[in-house]
């Protein structure tokens, strides 16, 4: 009886061991990231610093022609730029070194076109080093951006060029330090000084630089760096300057046809489910609209709703958010900047406070061989390195979370464990609600990080369905939480006769002043259209009644209606259809040019009275496919429609990839009638649209 007992124990201890025998691992599955990649994609959040000669010329892109004593800042301090970075919990910067006008941030030994003959230190400084060593100090990785293009160079589009730029790429790679990433632009050719040619020139921008061999180069003696941008780069371009990744973002790239010109720069959003090649997106955008600093746009910094969704719709869909910070004359990363980038990392925090997976019970329909090595429970272990991985054959699965209470979620997070590759193409999150499951997201890709934003439910369990997957589902962890009520700004409308009307989500009532000072719930409530015909600054916030919580206020400052505005002349285009660029709203356009009415083409505005003015704005066309977007202008100003002065020309720079409010700025001057002239069209065609010109009022 006693040898029965002892059998009986001995099966009883040695089945589980047996269930819990070896279970190979998932095999790698397609395209896989690099060590360097994973390391780059696990940063998530880094800064952008644009600061240069620009910044003192009120430029975008500099021509090229601009004196290097022109770079002086008062009171430059990298150490504060890396203390902003630190404390916003990003990881590194990335340092535009030389933009597109030539000149460079460090005293580099192959041009004078640099820091060392500015008046900065007497020509003695070197900002790449300064930011180096302050990188260093806060524990911050150094990323440099080299502009391929330059428009000083009189030996741009010449093989001589492409040795300069690869000898200041050794410079830049070789003595300042690790450089985690190489930022190449994409813009290159076009019209600039190039040593006193004063010419257009033209490059194909795949073949010129000889890219295979530069970036051999780059490998050869920074085998650590990453590079992004042009040629067969480890990252790419998110394919917009807005910040946001699509809902499907791939990782994958079909590389080869991208180096072959078969690829357009909008699939870069998603990327491509069949790429041959691990190139994840990178969403480049500026706190600000404008890349370099510009007094202008003080008040201009993007609202804290928008950097909200740029951070859910940036690394929330699989990319890293590369955010620049326009540092000012003095050299500062300016107040307001810093004080919305607060705001931002406040939010952040509080909506991934506390995650409510943690302790509940989690449970899979399949676990790869019934192994513990593969279980559920990996996704809720806080380690990176474990997973919930379901045998071969099995491409979709679901894993549920019962918590022991009805529980409230609105965010959701998931990542892959991409060193296998990434494999979700389809999956759906179910919450019990009420005894009953209820579909609340239905979506595409996960990658290394997916977040998503639901309408809060109360939610007994949770369940995630993977319904489509190229292999074996291979999860490293997923969180929930219940992040505060984010009450959105209220939108602000003047149209051309001085009416404003106001809108906020779901019926918010709307408080406002027109005094420039902070509303409360004891400002003017908002009950419908109202006039006001003067310069004014409104502002409004909405307040959601029910938790009595604000949003941010949000800001509309205007000058005079242009109720008494009128079309006088215009040399091209249906005249009858003009009043569009006048009439307040945006989202309207009119169009003028054609191949029979070749550029330049002007247009004509009375506006009513002599009215003091310092600067214009053109808004781009807003909606459409082709923009017919406007590269170079002339701006005049005239009290009689006789006499006219000529008060700003120049290029919108950039308004391809950023097509935002164009704002330039000139000498204070008195005028009734203004004349904008079109002169050239980016791309082909002579046909271009304007959605609204104003202009700047002085006070």
């Amino acid at each position: 009886m006693k040898k029965a007992f002892l059998l009986v124990c001995f099966f009883c201890i040695i089945t589980p061991v047996i269930s819990q025998k070896k279970v190979k691992s998932p095999e790698p599955f397609g395209p896989l990231p690099t060590q360097k990649q994973i390391d780059w994609q696990e940063m998530e959040f880094y800064a952008f610093v644009h600061f240069s000669l620009n910044t003192f010329t009120n430029k975008e892109w500099g021509y090229g022609d601009e004196s290097p004593e022109l770079f002086n800042p008062t009171n430059l301090d990298v150490r504060q730029w890396a203390r902003v970075v630190k404390e916003a919990g990003m990881k590194g910067i990335i340092l535009v070194a030389k933009h597109h006008d030539g000149f460079c941030l460090w005293p580099s030994a192959y041009t004078e076109r640099s820091v060392k003959n500015s008046l900065w230190k007497n020509g003695k400084g070197d900002l790449v080093k300064e930011l180096a060593a302050a990188c260093k100090g806060y524990g911050l990785k150094l990323g440099l951006y080299l502009s391929p293009w330059d428009r000083n160079r009189a030996d741009y589009g010449k093989p001589e060029y492409v040795t300069y730029f690869r000898n200041q790429l050794k410079e830049l790679l070789t003595n300042y330090g690790d450089v985690f990433e190489m930022w190449f632009d994409g813009a290159n050719g076009g019209d600039g000084y190039y040593g006193g040619a004063n010419e257009t020139r033209k490059i194909n921008t795949l073949e010129y630089y000889n890219w295979d061999e530069t970036y051999k180069l780059i490998y050869k003696i920074a085998p650590k760096t990453l590079v992004w941008g042009v040629g067969p780069s480890e990252a790419r371009w998110i394919g917009n300057e807005e910040g946001r990744a699509g809902k499907t973002n791939w990782s994958l790239l079909r590389q080869k046809d991208e180096l072959a010109g078969k690829v357009h720069y909008t699939e870069f959003m998603s990327g491509h489910e069949d790429g041959e090649k691990w190139v994840p997106g990178e969403a480049d955008v500026s706190i600000r609209p404008g890349w370099f600093y510009h007094a202008v746009e003080d008040d201009k910094v993007r609202p804290l709703d928008e950097m909200v969704d740029i951070y859910y719709e940036s690394i929330g869909r699989n990319a890293t958010l590369l955010l620049n910070l326009p540092v000012d004359k003095r050299g500062l990363v300016h107040e307001n900047d810093q004080t919305r980038l607060k705001e931002l990392v406040n939010t952040i925090k509080s909506d991934f406070k506390t995650d409510l997976i943690s302790g509940s019970k989690i449970t899979a329909d399949n676990i790869r061989g019934n192994n513990n090595e593969f279980a559920a429970k990996n996704t809720a272990d806080g380690n990176k390195n474990t997973y919930w991985a379901t045998d071969d054959a099995v491409k979709s699965a679901s894993i549920v979370f019962e918590f022991n209470k009805p529980t409230p979620i609105n965010r959701i997070l998931l990542q892959e464990y991409i060193q296998l590759g990434q494999r979700v193409k389809a999956f759906t999150v179910e919450a019990k609600v009420d005894g009953k499951w209820k579909t609340v997201a239905n979506e595409t890709t996960i990658g290394y990080k997916r977040i998503l934003r639901i309408d809060r439910v109360m939610a007994s369990a949770l369940k995630i369905n993977i319904t489509d997957s190229k292999a074996s589902i291979v999860i490293s962890n997923i969180q929930a939480y219940n992040a505060p009520t984010f009450v959105r700004m209220p939108e602000i409308q003047r149209d051309k006769n001085g009416n404003v009307t106001m809108k906020s989500e779901e019926g918010n009532p709307v408080y406002y002043t027109v005094d420039g000072s902070n509303p409360t719930q004891k400002s003017n409530l908002y009950k419908g259209e109202f006039q006001y015909n003067k310069a004014v600054e409104i502002k409004a916030v909405a307040i959601n009644g029910a938790e009595n919580i604000s949003s941010a206020i949000k800001t509309a400052k205007y000058g005079a209606s242009k109720e008494n505005w009128k079309i006088v002349t215009a040399t091209s285009g249906d005249l009858s259809l003009a009043n569009r660029i006048i009439d307040g709203n945006p989202n309207t356009d009119w169009s003028f040019g054609s191949d029979s009415n070749k550029l330049p083409q002007e247009i004509t505005i009375d506006m009513g009275s002599i009215v003091s003015i310092n600067g214009f704005t053109y808004v781009p066309q807003q909606v459409g496919n082709n923009l017919n977007l406007i590269s170079n202008y002339e701006f005049y100003t005239s009290e009689d429609n006789v006499k006219w002065t000529l008060q700003s020309e120049g290029e919108f720079s950039n308004i391809k990839n950023n097509p935002i409010e164009q704002i330039k700025t000139f000498k204070k001057a008195q005028a009734r009638y203004i004349r904008f002239v079109a002169r050239s069209v980016v791309g082909k065609g002579s046909t271009v649209s304007i959605a609204e010109i104003n202009v700047i009022e002085t006070l």
